[in-house]
């Protein structure tokens, strides 16, 4: 096997990241920085999960944008007016955000990733998929 291949699921640690067995990654830079270079705006605090199933294969570049990445629509602004303090966070309302959230990112078993392939938050890619 080749050291810029690796299986996943004893690589990544994060809690809100499942990856099933034998799933692997390709990078010439090795697999063990796929949460940090792959799994994007994924915030502890938002709760979303990327499920990533069995024998699938992710090639370099593919990117998940995690629900971390959307602004709230609801409001007078899309600005995260909230993230910066300042008093700006007063009358928040979490509630109206996380209605918002469109759910965990959940990949199938035996699906193949592409290079540089884009997967949006709350996807769901069914077995067998090519993307």
């Amino acid at each position: 096997m080749h050291t810029r291949v690796g299986f996943l699921k004893p690589l990544v640690t994060e809690p809100n990241i499942e990856i099933g067995d034998f799933t692997y990654y390709d990078d010439p830079d090795g697999p063990d920085k796929f949460a940090e270079k792959c799994v994007l705006h994924h915030y502890p605090f938002i709760g979303d999960r990327l499920i990533i199933g069995k024998f699938c294969a992710i090639a370099e570049g593919a990117r998940f944008i995690m629900n971390g990445a959307n602004h709230a629509m609801s409001g007078f602004s899309t600005y995260p007016f909230n993230i910066f303090g300042h008093g700006w966070e007063e009358g928040f309302d979490p509630e109206t955000w996380s209605r918002e959230i469109r759910g965990d990112t959940v990949v199938g078993n035996d699906v193949w990733i592409g290079m540089d392939a884009v997967i949006m938050p709350g996807v769901k890619i069914g077995h067998g998929a090519i993307v």
